[in-house]
């Protein structure tokens, strides 16, 4: 791997039973980058991210990290080295406070003082959290829960980020609230990012590198720029919307060039 690749996933295969849901898939992401997968249901995205934590063991191929293969470790060594799943649907713990979720994120740290400011950090991405710090997690609202489990996941300090679906079930202007925090953290953090999206088109606007996959192989791999101008992607994943995407990019590179 060079020094510009923090992940690489090399040929690899992933079964659910006898189901298999990704075939011979192969993609990088580089340091610093988001990066974004777009596809069906059904296409393996989810799939794809629970390799990479160690949910699922592939059965053929390797994930590379930081240099360093790390296929079929368990899920609790892949968080340790530094990668962080925020799951499909959120998955809090809902008994507990929101303060005791984010202090669940940080389980594999023993820094009191480092932990105590990173919580107030995630008050700042998300006040919403510092108004609900001691209500039971189970009774925010779905995108409330989203931000939870985001927060949560940065509790860790990882250096790669998933995220799986984050704009599922929430309206399109908590959707745009919610990528507007992700492009934040990515910008002042850091932080790397595999994103499993499939709203394409905010997919798009927020990733700089993406790949598209089909029946669990990629089909198509590009910057979201180029992607942007393909007909096939303009057709089947955003229709009339393409032109606005293109826009919503080019004012964010305006902005910050200012």
């Amino acid at each position: 791997m060079d020094g510009e690749t923090l992940l690489r996933l090399s040929n690899i295969e992933s079964s659910y039973g006898p189901v298999q849901a990704i075939r011979g898939v192969s993609l990088e992401v580089k340091r610093g980058a988001i990066v974004t997968v777009l596809g069906a249901n059904g296409a393996g995205k989810t799939t794809i991210l629970k390799t990479i934590s160690g949910i699922i063991d592939p059965q053929k191929g390797s994930v590379w990290f930081d240099g360093e293969e790390i296929q079929r470790r368990d899920p609790d060594w892949v968080v340790r080295r530094g990668i962080s799943h925020v799951p499909e649907g959120r998955e809090v713990f809902p008994m507990l406070s929101v303060r005791d979720n984010l202090l669940m994120g940080a389980y594999t740290r023993h820094d009191r003082q480092g932990i105590a400011a990173d919580i107030a950090r995630m008050y700042d991405y998300f006040p919403i959290l510092r108004e609900r710090a001691t209500q039971e997690a189970g009774q925010l609202s779905g995108g409330q829960q989203q931000m939870l489990a985001i927060a949560r996941a940065l509790m860790a300090r990882p250096r790669l980020l998933l995220l799986d679906e984050p704009s599922l079930g929430l309206s399109p202007k908590l959707t745009k609230g919610i990528f507007a925090i992700i492009r934040r953290v990515n910008l002042e953090e850091g932080v790397t990012m595999l994103l499993v999206e499939q709203n394409a088109s905010i997919a798009l606007a927020t990733a700089d590198f993406g790949y598209v996959l089909e029946v669990g192989r990629v089909v198509m791999e590009d910057t979201c720029e180029r992607l942007l101008q393909k007909d096939d992607i303009r057709e089947f994943y955003l229709g009339v919307k393409a032109q606005a995407v293109r826009g919503e990019r080019r004012w964010k590179k305006k902005k910050q060039w200012r």
